[in-house]
């Protein structure tokens, strides 16, 4: 899915990968990322998903980044507050209580304006991203972040039956993404209910990836 196809899905509602409350496994193994209160964790390609309010009651700082402003703003009315909105080159800030949310691509947000974070929840943006942009989107998360520590949630299934995303994104690819500067571990696997899109089987998997600011 392109930029303009995202923007397009959030315009007409088309959001059946948006859940009604957050994610189990991040609230099973949240713990595993030894947070302390007032700790930063960073979510990419966020929408508005019920994680973040989560993350907020368990009393961390939550950043994260969102190409669709639409989302953006609905994630604010959804927690009840107004944000602060101010611009730093091509991305632009939404900041309100322990959160600031950028709008924009990825790809555009620098580790000076990211500022620094404690850890990373991948949720849906390393199987939302083609082959071809995965080892780009890696590289620069790990620069942007320095390579803060990671909960990962990826889907496997087969890839020939449908196109992505969300795309299955295997152990063996997750190794060779970040092998060389994170201790990969897989948490849990399970199948998804109704299989991808209801259609094909498929698992669901929480990767914790420790580095070596754990040490």
């Amino acid at each position: 899915m392109n930029i303009d196809s995202w923007k397009q899905a959030w315009e007409t509602n088309n959001i059946g990968f948006h859940k009604s409350k957050p994610h189990p496994q991040l609230v099973k193994y949240f713990k595993a990322l030894n947070l302390v209160r007032g700790s930063r964790i960073f979510l990419p390609l966020c929408g508005k998903t019920l994680d973040i309010g989560w993350l907020l009651s368990q009393g961390v700082q939550v950043t994260g980044i969102e190409i669709s402003q639409l989302a953006i703003e609905q994630l604010f009315q959804e927690l009840g507050v107004v944000p602060k909105i101010t611009v730093h080159g091509k991305v632009s800030r939404y900041s309100a209580s322990d959160i600031d949310i950028y709008m924009g691509d990825v790809f555009n947000l620098s580790k000076d304006v990211l500022g620094e974070v404690d850890a990373i929840y991948d949720r849906a943006a390393l199987v939302a991203l083609p082959d071809e942009l995965r080892i780009k989107y890696t590289k620069h998360l790990m620069e942007i972040t320095d390579a803060a520590p990671q909960l990962v949630i990826t889907f496997e299934y087969d890839q020939s039956l449908k196109s992505g995303p969300p795309f299955s994104v295997d152990a063996d690819e997750l190794d060779r993404l970040f092998k060389d500067t994170y201790t990969l571990a897989l948490l849990e696997t399970y199948t998804l209910p109704g299989g991808m899109r209801g259609k094909h089987a498929a698992t669901e998997n929480i990767w914790q990836l420790k580095s070596e600011r754990e040490a």
